[in-house]
């Protein structure tokens, strides 16, 4: 085996890079590539979460080709993400059920402003340590939720999943 190597990813808004450092800390390889930005109507931005894993399952390869060395070689993997961007995904398959919904994405606004009309904002940052604001996930689960499909049932059923970027890679 050679050296200990650390993987960093960084799955960023525009792009997925991996750097693979030596146990000195000298950067082994580095590799990028851009990821889509989709805007289906002014104020949303999403991306297909299956994009998102095969660029970063992609730039995690490159790296360890680059450098040489099998995936055996990495002690230990760190991921930086791209904020609240939203995924919910099937639990058994693993397919994502929706676009993934960006943290720059502002269509829960309006949902937002009516818990705040409706009292709700202390409550939220009570219990969450979050003010209500779109760019947090829980507005866009619930609009996933309500916008896609069976989903609301199948996630009463425990059959779906969801997290932000970290958690879906």
């Amino acid at each position: 085996m050679a050296d200990p190597l650390l993987l960093a990813l960084d799955q960023g808004t525009t792009s997925s890079r991996a750097v693979l450092f030596r146990p000195d800390g000298s950067v082994a390889a580095v590799a990028q590539r851009p990821l889509r930005q989709h805007y289906p109507t002014p104020g949303w931005v999403e991306h297909d979460p299956a994009e998102i894993r095969d660029a970063t399952l992609g730039v995690e390869r490159e790296c360890l080709a680059r450098a040489g060395v099998s995936a055996r070689d990495v002690r230990a993997v760190g991921i930086a993400n791209q904020r609240e961007t939203t995924v919910v995904w099937d639990r058994r398959t693993g397919t994502p059920v929706a676009p993934a919904i960006v943290w720059q994405d502002r269509r829960t606004a309006d949902a937002c402003a009516r818990l705040a009309e409706d009292g709700l904002g202390p409550h939220v940052e009570a219990t969450t340590g979050l003010r209500l604001d779109p760019y947090f996930s829980g507005t866009k689960l619930a609009w996933i939720l309500d916008h896609t499909p069976g989903a609301r049932g199948a996630a009463a059923r425990g059959d779906l999943a969801f997290g932000t970027v970290d958690a879906w890679l």
